[in-house]
């Protein structure tokens, strides 16, 4: 998508669509008589009436009467500019770009000025524009041989303001960072299990780090038997496909590879549950079980995009958990790469045994600090529902600083208590330091609090994104299907981390 600034009367837009915000009393809007000429005086009135609505998110769209360079407009709602925030902006341009997808409106203008308020400027509105109108427009390139919509795409984005032009390309360009790496994230969470598979998850990590200049370190089976890695090796028991560890570093930072954020995520490519088998409806769906993986790779595509001055290290463990002869069972022993044991008491926990084994790895790689994503329990949805991440940490000023960076995105984040009790919980084995499934009640504080034990003193976040990974239904955002969630919020405080660095001698302490 290219966008172009332009500083003219958006009535001489030569693009075949233009789109206009309408608040309540658009009247008000300087510039708005503009509009009156083009629809023979008559637009306040149809605004008056209801037919060209105001309300939040609402969408109208109108032919041109008489002559123009444009054929229709498209009015959407902002409601009450005072109540109007940036992450509201950003769901009505997602609403924006849904709409002109069904229009196949290629070419289109924004008049990006009836976008503001008092609070909201017009760089907000082109980061807003061009990350929603892509995020909203998102569609799986699916397998259906009868689809005629896998070409469309929109050519030209002409966003009108007499703001500053380097700032509102600038502004419109990291939107659609986000928005791109998040459909890119979608995509892999979309993709069928029979396709995405530990190895095409490794390609994907090398066509990133070919592209950005990361450092890419890929290991197969044989290495990780070398190294010791028994928790993800015991999940790849029952598979006939190898397993990937996948390490991508971006060196952004400090030249001596430290002051190292570790982002972990877990790429279970397909779970069956193993011995401790799924029923057949809550199998199927589980080739998502690679979201945390997908938005890891998300945020790296974010961060070799924009290049903030913080070093990155991203861990991905991948396999799937099937079914065999070979496969592992409860009542199995294993050993990590940390060194510690576990007893197997459920193989439908696997995602943490994966995750024990990339935190430590990460943490072996120099991370000084991690953050975990994973589509970790259904705890967590019973916990807090489809929409909101569940949170584990130990410790506060990193989780705080984190907090942040979701206030940004808008990615809803709820933490949950990890205590002593719990901790004993885990350790309680009679035959291994650790068990993996202390119980289901607790669900999701058990499953984080696992992959806690891995991640020692070192300051660590767990994010369980099994409910926000993937709609039930199409939403403000996106469609049914993967969101992409988190990719944005680590990426952005990645760059929070970078920014508060520049500004003291050291950089920031985390911890």
């Amino acid at each position: 998508m290219k966008t172009t600034i332009v500083d003219k009367k958006i009535t001489e837009s030569g693009m075949e669509v233009i789109v206009v915000g309408v608040p309540e009393h658009p009247e008000n809007k300087e510039g708005w008589e503009i509009l009156e000429d083009v629809f023979g005086g008559r637009l306040m009135d149809w605004v008056k009436a209801g037919d060209v609505k105001t309300d939040l998110k609402s969408i109208t769209k109108l032919p041109v009467m008489g002559e123009a360079s444009f054929k229709r407009v498209v009015f959407a709602g902002l409601g009450a500019p005072k109540k109007l925030t940036d992450q509201l902006l950003l769901e009505v341009f997602a609403k924006v770009g849904k709409e002109l997808k069904g229009q196949k409106a290629e070419n289109i203008s924004i008049w990006l000025d009836s976008f503001t308020t008092e609070s909201l400027e017009a760089d907000d509105a082109a980061f807003a524009a061009a990350q929603g109108i892509l995020l909203g427009s998102y569609q799986f390139d699916d397998y259906k041989t009868s689809s005629n919509e896998k070409d469309f795409a929109f050519e030209t984005v002409e966003l009108v303001s007499s703001a500053d032009e380097d700032e509102l390309k600038a502004a419109a360009e990291v939107g659609a960072v986000h928005a791109e790496a998040v459909n890119s994230a979608r995509t892999l969470v979309n993709t069928p299990p029979n396709i995405l598979t530990a190895v095409k998850m490794a390609e994907h990590a090398e066509k990133l780090a070919a592209q950005y200049d990361f450092e890419l370190e890929v290991l197969g089976k044989q290495e990780m038997e070398e190294l010791g890695m028994g928790a993800i090796l015991a999940v790849n028991k029952g598979s006939v496909e190898e397993p990937r560890l996948i390490v991508l570093k971006y060196a952004g930072g400090r030249e001596d590879w430290t002051d190292v954020v570790g982002l972990v995520g877990k790429g279970i490519t397909y779970d069956t549950g193993g011995y401790s088998l799924k029923p057949r409806e809550g199998m199927v769906g589980m080739k998502g079980d690679m979201g945390g993986a997908a938005a890891v790779f998300g945020a790296m595509q974010i961060i070799g995009e924009l290049r903030p001055a913080k070093n990155v290290i991203a861990v991905i463990a991948s396999t799937d958990n099937m079914v065999s002869g070979d496969a592992f069972k409860p009542d199995d022993v294993i050993t990590s790469l940390s060194g510690k044991t576990i007893e197997v008491l459920n193989t439908d926990a696997e995602g943490r045994l994966v995750l024990a084994d990339a935190v430590t790895y990460a943490k072996q790689s120099g991370a000084d600090c991690l953050i975990d994503v994973a589509t970790l329990t259904g705890g967590v949805i019973v916990a807090l529902g489809k929409d909101k991440t569940g949170a584990l940490t130990n410790d506060e000023a990193f989780f705080e600083d984190f907090m942040q960076a979701t206030l940004e995105t808008g990615e809803f984040v709820w933490r949950l208590p990890l205590t002593e009790n719990d901790k004993k919980r885990l350790r309680k084995s009679e035959v291994a330091d650790l068990n993996n499934s202390p119980g289901r009640d607790g669900h999701m504080i058990f499953g984080g609090g696992f992959v806690g034990e891995f991640a020692g003193e070192t300051p660590w976040i767990h994010l369980d994104i099994a409910g926000t990974s993937e709609a039930d239904a199409a939403h403000d955002l996106g469609p049914k299907g993967a969101t992409g969630v988190m990719a944005r919020t680590l990426a952005t405080f990645v760059e929070r981390l970078a920014e508060e660095a520049e500004g003291t001698e050291d950089g920031p302490q985390v911890g």
